[in-house]
């Protein structure tokens, strides 16, 4: 759920030496962009890191401080294939992590978990960044991230919900892609939100000057009216903005977006991953889907790989539901009333699960 990342620049294009055929392995993970230089940094990292590492960030992957810095056409030269990508976007607190450590199977799919070379893209977009030239480096980061680690599996990226403003761009770059849209009902969002305390509350408000940025929010507000806003009423308009803009993308792309509750695909895991891997075009026969749905994941913390099951999820809600029940509750009815003027429905359409 990365945001923000010290900005990548260097002057040493081409610091260490990589063969060509070493580019082209695909455990050397196109990690970050340097605009200024039109320059990738390119990392060690082979599937049991990538596995082990929360987010594919400086702070969980131990080769980020030692890239090899090579110029973006040059990299894209290098690459023998692209394979099949497909995307999980998500509201961010709706298991989308948990998702993707189960999709990421060798012979099924490589998954890559909020790769930081998007969040670059976004951040000079905010910059000033020339809109085309962005969209040109959007389709390079995207073929060199489309490198599965065994030919044939899929490469479905999850990408951090502050680069979903590129979500339209994505799927327009890669018209065989698919997507699926995960995110957590209203209640529950506001809850996780409550329940994280300080960082979580600044974390929606940052969330939120980065959607402002990106031109996703159309409620009706007047600039000067967030600075009224409640931490949970932000955070209410983040989610709002977002849920209108997976709308967007049912609308935009019919048949290739479905969407998916959390608490769908943690009520109902088989039949979910059987309609995803349907979906994107994966294995689906019943063994492949048993094997997922009986993946350790379900049974670890995303985030800190520490036991975790559903009744632990379920008294942490009600915990928090109980302590910060006034406020959400009240927060609730007026997004509610918010999302109803603006006409965007609380539950996207197309839902993966009829």
């Amino acid at each position: 759920m990365s945001i923000s990342a010290p900005y990548p620049s260097t002057n040493n294009i081409g610091a260490g030496t990589l063969p060509a055929a070493r580019i082209a392995d695909p455990q050397w993970l196109a990690h970050r962009y340097d605009p200024g230089h039109d320059a990738v940094h390119l990392i060690a990292a082979d599937r049991t890191m990538r596995s082990a590492a929360t987010f594919l960030t400086d702070e969980f992957l131990p080769t980020a401080a030692a890239p090899v810095v090579v110029p973006r056409q040059q990299a894209i030269a290098m690459i023998p294939r692209i394979d099949p990508v497909h995307f999980i976007f998500h509201s961010a607190y709706c298991c989308s992590t948990l998702l993707a450590q189960v999709l990421d199977r060798a012979g099924l799919a490589s998954t890559l978990k909020e790769p930081l070379i998007l969040n670059d893209l976004v951040g000079w977009r905010h910059r000033g960044g020339n809109p085309a030239q962005v969209a040109d480096r959007l389709d390079s980061a995207l073929t060199l991230l489309s490198r599965a680690f065994v030919p044939g599996e899929a490469v479905i990226v999850k990408p951090s919900n502050v680069v979903n403003a590129l979500a339209p761009t994505m799927m327009t770059l890669r018209p065989e892609a698919h997507a699926v849209l995960l995110y957590a009902p209203l209640r529950v969002f506001l809850t996780s939100i409550a329940r994280k305390g300080m960082w979580g509350r600044l974390w929606v408000r940052e969330l939120l000057a980065k959607q402002l940025a990106d031109g996703m929010v159309d409620l009706g507000f007047a600039p000067e009216d967030y600075f009224r806003l409640t931490d949970l009423q932000v955070a209410a308009v983040g989610w709002i903005a977002q849920a209108d803009l997976f709308a967007g993308l049912v609308t935009r792309f019919p048949g290739r977006v479905r969407s998916l509750q959390s608490e769908t695909l943690l009520a109902t895991p088989r039949p979910a991953l059987a309609a995803l891997c349907t979906l994107f075009g994966l294995a689906d026969d019943p063994a492949t889907i048993d094997a997922l749905a009986a993946s350790e994941a379900f049974g670890r913390n995303a985030k800190d790989g520490k036991a975790y099951r559903a009744a632990d999820r379920t008294r942490e809600q009600i915990d928090g539901a109980a302590f910060h029940a006034e406020e959400i509750d009240k927060v609730l009815v007026w997004a509610e009333a918010v999302a109803r003027g603006a006409g965007v429905a609380l539950d996207p359409p197309a839902p993966l699960l009829d």
